[in-house]
């Protein structure tokens, strides 16, 4: 089994559950929670049984302690934790609407995570034949974004797969738009890359066909593009297609991506080859369809680490959904 090192920010969802009367007011109620893409990411693939490594940093305060502390919890290596004497650890404030979805407001001006500098980085972090994850919320500062590039080369060169999910916060850069060069030029080192149909067009500024092309002439070797309980699409070197993702009602999507990349992930650090896997159609699909429930299940739950399914909850919800042989072939479970 290979390692799956995640790097990136680690932080705070206080999540919007409530609010208390008093006097005049209603006072909002907020629940804290473990989270950041990339730290959720490794719980996933800690949660299916994987090995996972969070690389990243937080604060020497309250909050660091508490996501040291899940991380290691749910199972994930933390012996590349970074903990920064001064900045703080990053906090989310989490609002859901009717259907689950929700936005964010984010308090990360020069906290622990953004402060990560390329000599932190050593090549400890990775072993021979290992993935790396990482998505783009260590972009959105010149410091962080050089830091994020120092990794993706010492990555390269020590021969580790590379995975990217997009997974743009606008309203983390200071333009108040991701910068699309910025990103772009990250999406063309990866050999996995995750968006989501907006951040697709995004990018492509409509030009989403010629774009993934693009994409692929550069190397990438695998692109999903998910669209929440819609269509996932997934285009290769060699295998096009798509899947459909089980229908279940959400309560809160903050982990759904976070689960479905970690299922990938996760799949591809036990099968015997990635390459294998892109092209062989079939076991592509299992692999995407296997990862599909794994978001679709995160959903159902509030909060981000404590959604994340293991075999056993993926296996389950397959179950009710009564899949044939065609859509997925239970046998792929022995497999892992």
């Amino acid at each position: 089994m290979k390692n799956v090192l995640c790097f990136g920010e680690a932080l705070i969802d206080f999540l919007h559950i409530g609010a208390t009367s008093q006097g005049p007011l209603s006072l909002p109620e907020f629940r804290q929670y473990p989270g950041g893409a990339p730290a959720n990411a490794a719980v996933a693939v800690a949660q299916l049984g994987g090995q996972a490594r969070f690389a990243g940093q937080v604060g020497a305060d309250k909050f660091g302690d508490f996501l040291s502390s899940a991380l290691e919890q749910y199972g994930v290596d933390t012996r590349f934790l970074l903990r920064h004497p001064s900045a703080k650890t990053s906090l989310a404030f989490v609002m859901l609407d009717d259907s689950g979805d929700r936005s964010f407001s984010f308090y990360r001006h020069e906290t622990a995570d953004v402060m990560l500098t390329p000599a932190q980085i050593s090549p400890d972090w990775f072993n021979p034949d290992g993935l790396v994850h990482i998505c783009s919320n260590t972009l959105t500062t010149p410091a962080i974004a050089q830091s994020t590039t120092a990794l993706i080369a010492q990555a390269k060169a020590a021969g580790q797969f590379i995975s990217f999910d997009v997974n743009l916060r606008h309203n983390l850069w200071a333009a108040g738009a991701a910068d699309r060069d910025v990103v772009n030029a990250l999406v063309k080192q990866a050999d996995l890359v995750k968006f989501s149909r907006d951040e697709l067009e995004y990018l492509a500024q409509g030009q989403s066909e010629a774009y993934l092309q693009d994409c692929l002439h550069a190397g990438c070797a695998l692109l999903l593009v998910t669209d929440g309980a819609n269509r996932i699409d997934f285009y290769g070197q060699q295998h096009s297609g798509s899947i459909q993702p089980p229908k279940v009602k959400a309560v809160d999507t903050t982990a759904g991506g976070d689960a479905f990349i970690g299922g990938v992930l996760f799949g591809l650090s036990v099968l015997n080859s990635q390459q294998a896997v892109f092209s062989d159609a079939a076991l592509l699909k299992q692999l995407l369809t296997f990862a599909s429930f794994c978001g679709a299940y995160a959903v159902t739950l509030p909060g981000a680490f404590p959604a994340l399914p293991d075999q056993q909850a993926v296996a389950q919800l397959m179950q009710q959904h009564q899949l044939s042989p065609t859509d997925f072939d239970p046998a792929f479970f022995r497999s892992l």
